[in-house]
């Protein structure tokens, strides 16, 4: 039977943990290894319909150093943004591909494609959720870090997706959580509900009160994909949530400072911060491969 990756509750806590091996090792052995065979012969759809950098690349190259194929659609070049339906698409690409990334805006879409698709489907990030970040995410804590036990996370500014995949992931590994953030912007009660933890969870409006024993301090951008035109709204409400000099100097000496990327320096975080001493975002993007890596091992090879 196929697994898929839709969200982080898919994985158990030890499938995790046991992906977080993998990655490790791809990470230690990159540059030492043939092309690998456990993806020859298999073709792989990207089907983006947002723009991406690291999530795109990341996995063109997990895919061709495994010994895949990857085939990039994005979402104007399918005729998905003519009105084919998902089930029609994804019944088709099952005569062709071996595996499905999408990358869109609804969880729903990605759902439905893994319904059809008769292949592993993996979620490259929807408006709800970014399952595949938040794996990368811990596995750059845990390498930091060198353990997962008796850590806090503060995440501070806006609940987005990636923050939504933070949470949930938090709760299967047993991670306190605590997000600063302004009124009106924070969990939604169907991630709250999806909790079997709560009490992990810790939220305040106060953008200062999580930072001072914070063991990672988190954010990202205020203003995500298709919330352009609320930008003006947005920034002025999320200014004093700021991650800046001034904030970074209240946490503690080997806090790290974690950012999904793309940041918009001068808003979210400043220069200070994300070129700092406590930044480790370049070796999070990087994480991005040796997870994806461990993802699609995973699926295909067990």
């Amino acid at each position: 039977m196929k697994r898929d990756f839709l969200d982080v509750t898919d994985f158990s806590k030890e499938e995790i943990l046991r992906l977080f091996d993998r990655a490790k090792y791809f990470k230690q052995e990159r540059g030492r290894l043939a092309r690998a065979n456990l993806l020859t012969n298999k073709h792989f759809g990207l089907l983006f319909t947002k723009p991406s950098t690291r999530t795109r690349v990341s996995f063109e190259v997990a895919i061709l150093e495994l010994g895949g194929t990857p085939i990039y659609l994005s979402g104007q070049s399918t005729q998905v943004s003519r009105g084919e339906t998902v089930k029609d698409t994804a019944c088709v690409l099952s005569r062709y591909l071996h595996g499905l990334v999408v990358r869109t805006f609804h969880q729903e879409e990605v759902t439905e494609y893994a319904e059809w698709f008769i292949y592993p489907v993996i979620n490259a990030l929807t408006d709800s959720s970014h399952p595949c970040q938040a794996l990368a995410d811990y596995f750059t804590i845990l390498e930091k870090k060198k353990r997962l036990e008796d850590l806090r996370i503060t995440y501070i500014g806006d609940v987005n997706n990636v923050c939504n995949s933070l949470i949930l992931m938090a709760d299967i590994l047993g991670i306190s959580i605590r997000l600063s953030h302004p009124p009106g912007y924070g969990i939604s009660e169907t991630v709250k509900k999806r909790m079997k933890n709560p009490s992990l969870l810790s939220t305040s409006h106060d953008p200062e009160v999580f930072i001072p024993d914070a063991d990672v301090i988190y954010t990202d951008t205020w203003i995500s994909m298709g919330e352009e035109d609320k930008a003006a709204q947005k920034l002025a409400v999320f200014q004093p949530y700021q991650v800046n000099e001034s904030l970074i100097s209240k946490a503690k000496p080997e806090a790290i400072f974690m950012h999904c990327l793309p940041a918009h320096r001068g808003q979210e975080v400043t220069d200070g911060v994300i070129d700092g001493q406590h930044s480790v975002v370049y070796d999070q993007a990087e994480n991005r491969l040796y997870c994806q890596k461990a993802i699609l091992e995973f699926l295909y090879a067990g």
